[in-house]
């Protein structure tokens, strides 16, 4: 069954478009609750499944009835979630559209039908970029839209919730010594992409990073030629070297990457501003370095969660400070 949130009151864990799996043995992948509804929601799943008909859950914790009545979450929020059927009748959609959205590193979009008078729009139904024929006009027009927020949409007296589908960063990790092996252990663990590229034999094996995209021999002036006709969201520069450093700052400098982190001291990224002359007016206000949140770190594992923390900061436009200062979420525009 998948599980997707329709739309949210007040503070919830996830927001409208969140989705998790739940399997028929009410094992799950993703959270919708932070774990305190998943539970109640894997037993509600089992109508979906003896059934086929899809089902509409609602959860409001906002009053003290929550908590002598309901499953006392106290979360002071309300959520309602749409459970429907995957199964080989439906093609598994619209999961396999999503997955095969998120295999190819591909923008795409889902319409779920959460309400309808309509015959022809039953609730659970689900429609893509890929097949949306039967879906109204409108419909179509907003699964193309470049917009990335879910949101609802009536027509032909049926309510559509516009998903688009979340994309995992992809990560380019120049540099493969042991302190980048946490690195990308921490950068999977999140569903990022990750590649990382090497000059050194020693260094450059698949076997390391068992949980990389792809791991590549290849040397440092030769970065250029490798990013012509490929995207990355982050770029993170850690050879320890500085000649290849130099190289792989200067191809970067070129390219339109987001978040380019730089690892070591200031002093070592002004020499190598230094050495890459005019290109590195090319950076803009892109180059992080010294690269990572100020958290304390000192290992390479801590080091390593430093990094990540900040490329998520910067690709979800976060300060990156504590909720509790006032310097986190309720300080930027949510």
């Amino acid at each position: 069954m998948l599980a997707t949130v329709v739309n949210t009151i007040g503070s919830t864990y996830r927001k409208a478009g969140a989705q998790m799996l739940i399997a028929q043995d009410a094992s799950a992948a993703g959270l919708l609750s932070g774990g305190c509804l998943e539970a109640d929601l894997a037993e509600r799943a089992r109508s979906v499944l003896e059934s086929g008909e899809a089902l509409i859950v609602e959860y409001d914790t906002r009053s003290s009835d929550d908590v002598l009545w309901g499953i006392g979450l106290g979360c002071e929020g309300a959520m309602r979630i749409l459970l429907t059927l995957l199964d080989a009748g439906n093609g598994y959609e619209p999961f396999a559209y999503i997955d095969k959205c998120r295999q190819q590193h591909r923008a795409g979009s889902i319409a779920l039908v959460i309400d309808s008078n309509n015959p022809r729009f039953r609730i659970g139904t689900a429609f893509h970029n890929d097949a949306d024929d039967a879906a109204p006009s409108a419909v179509r027009a907003h699964l193309n839209e470049s917009d990335r927020s879910s949101r609802c949409l009536s027509e032909e007296d049926a309510t559509f919730l516009i998903v688009p589908v979340e994309l995992p960063p992809k990560l380019l990790l120049l540099g493969a010594g042991p302190d980048a092996m946490p690195l990308v252990e921490i950068a999977a663990l999140m569903s990022w992409h990750v590649t990382v590229l090497d000059h050194r034999p020693a260094y450059a094996i698949p076997d390391r990073f068992p949980r990389a995209r792809s791991v590549e021999l290849r040397p440092a002036g030769t970065l250029a030629e490798f990013l012509r006709g490929t995207e990355y969201d982050a770029a993170v520069v850690m050879s320890h070297h500085l000649t290849s450093d130099e190289a792989y700052l200067a191809a970067l400098a070129d390219s339109r990457i987001p978040y380019i982190g730089l690892l070591g001291p200031a002093p070592r990224r002004t020499r190598l501003m230094a050495d890459i002359g005019d290109k590195s007016k090319r950076f803009g206000d892109r180059l992080y370095g010294p690269i990572g949140l100020d958290i304390g770190a000192k290992t390479p594992e801590t080091i390593a969660l430093a990094i990540v923390a900040e490329i998520q900061a910067v690709l979800a436009q976060r300060p990156g400070g504590s909720f509790s200062s006032g310097t986190g979420r309720n300080s930027v525009t949510a």
